[in-house]
């Protein structure tokens, strides 16, 4: 028997997020981030086990295979693609062209370009650097930025390639590492960098122990879709950025 159903016309707003095979963190992070009713639907891209910039620049040969991926159906305020490296590595305005051949939508959004609104929000125009990259990965992130005028005054990273091991980075880790570099020279903001790097929850310890903010990749592309979107302010509040909205 074919039994009778209605079709359900409300749709809440729906974001995209295409994240790397090897990250173990942004989703987690959305979800603790983004209001309830706001969908976030997610697709995943091949990436190395350790990051290089071939191994980045060779996720633009599947961004759009990876947004073809999202539901048919879906009607996206904005996709993000979540990996700072490669946003740096291939570059937003690439980034964003792929996406938009795989899953048309209004915004596309990755954390550099994420990174640069926030501190054109905030006023923010030197900023402190915390990397788990290797100097090649580091260094293409760093003239990003300052491309964009942003001036990176201290810096510091971890020197960790392989993924598996930046996940398990403790946050006490991060925490330090973040108030070492936030103290080492003048800077408006901390930005701890990598999607995959447990930051999140320390975010207002850092802020606390500088008087500055601290802005992580994961917070500040929520942020941003959020901006992009309309619910930015109905985002958990975690961290000073959500003060610049």
């Amino acid at each position: 028997m074919a039994l009778p159903y209605v079709i359900d016309t409300h749709r809440p707003t729906q974001i995209g997020l295409i994240t790397l095979q090897s990250d173990e963190t942004i989703e987690r992070d959305f979800r603790m981030l983004l209001p309830p009713d706001v969908e976030c639907l997610v697709s995943r891209v091949p990436s190395g086990a350790s990051v290089t910039l071939d191994s980045l620049c060779a996720m633009e040969d599947s961004l759009t295979a990876s947004a073809r991926l999202f539901p048919v159906g879906a009607d996206f305020a904005a996709v993000g693609y979540g990996c700072t490296s490669a946003s740096a590595a291939i570059g937003p305005v690439r980034v964003a062209e792929l996406i938009n051949a795989g899953m048309p939508t209004p915004h596309v959004s990755d954390p550099l370009t994420a990174l640069i609104a926030a501190c054109k929000a905030g006023g923010i125009s030197r900023i402190g650097l915390v990397s788990p990259y290797v100097a090649s990965v580091s260094e293409r992130l760093i003239h990003g930025l300052e491309a964009a005028g942003i001036a990176v005054t201290s810096f510091g990273s971890f020197d960790e390639p392989i993924e598996e091991r930046v996940v398990r980075i403790s946050r006490a880790s991060v925490r330090d590492a973040a108030v070492h570099v936030g103290n080492s020279g003048t800077c408006d903001a901390v930005f701890l960098s990598c999607t995959n790097l447990r930051a999140l929850e320390v975010i207002e310890e850092i802020e606390t122990a500088l008087g500055r903010p601290a802005l992580s990749s994961n917070q500040i592309l929520a942020w941003h879709l959020g901006v992009l979107s309309g619910f930015s302010r109905r985002c958990t509040r975690i961290g000073r950025v959500f003060d610049f909205c």
